[in-house]
C-alpha cells in the first residue's frame, strides 16, 4: 500500500509543477477587457459577450476556410473541438484545418493552439504521462513539445464505453 502511495504521491507532485509551471503562461488581457472587468457586472457582461462574438468570428472564419464542422464556441465563449467530450469531427491535424488556421490567424482566440512548452515543461509533462500509464491508462500517448497535455482524440480506449 506504501507504494503505491507513493506513486500516487508522485502523479499529485507532477500535476502541481505542472500547474505551477504554466501559471505564467496564460495570455495577458487587451486594455478593452480590462477596462469591461473594471465597469462592474454589466461591463463584464458586456467584455464576455464581445468575446464571444470574437470566438464566433473565428469560428465562421474557419468554416468559411474549409474545415466545414467547426463548432461555434459554448455561451461562455469557450471552444471544444473534442470527438469524446461532444463528438467533433474535425481533424486538426489535416492540411485543411492548418490552412483554415493560417487563415483565420488574425482572429484566433488567445491559447486556442496552445503553446510549445519549454524544457523543463516537457520533461514534467512526460513525467506526468508515464505516470497516468503506470495507474491504468496503458494508451496514455506521450505529448510532443506543441501539443495539449491531455487529447483524448489521441487516448484510444477514450473511444470506447467504459473507456479511461
Amino acid at each position: 500500500m506504501a507504494g503505491k502511495t507513493r506513486v500516487v504521491g508522485a502523479c499529485v507532485t507532477v500535476v502541481v509543477a505542472l500547474v505551477a509551471i504554466t501559471a505564467g503562461c496564460g495570455g495577458t488581457r487587451s486594455g478593452g477587457e480590462k477596462a469591461a472587468a473594471s465597469e462592474g457586472l454589466t461591463g463584464a457582461a458586456s467584455g464576455a459577450a464581445s468575446a464571444r462574438a470574437r470566438v464566433v468570428k473565428f469560428a465562421e472564419c474557419m468554416r468559411r476556410n474549409g474545415v466545414s464542422a467547426f463548432p461555434d464556441p459554448d455561451a461562455a465563449g469557450a471552444l471544444t473541438i473534442d470527438a469524446v467530450a461532444n463528438g467533433s469531427s474535425v481533424d486538426t491535424s489535416s492540411a485543411s484545418f492548418k490552412h483554415a488556421l493560417g487563415a483565420c490567424k488574425g482572429l484566433e482566440p488567445s491559447g486556442f493552439t496552445g503553446h510549445q512548452r519549454t524544457p523543463q515543461e516537457q520533461k514534467a509533462a512526460l513525467e506526468f504521462a508515464q505516470c497516468v500509464r503506470d495507474n491504468g491508462v496503458r494508451d496514455f500517448p506521450d505529448p510532443s513539445v506543441s501539443q495539449p497535455l491531455v487529447d483524448t482524440n489521441r487516448i484510444p480506449s477514450a473511444a470506447t464505453p467504459g473507456g479511461i
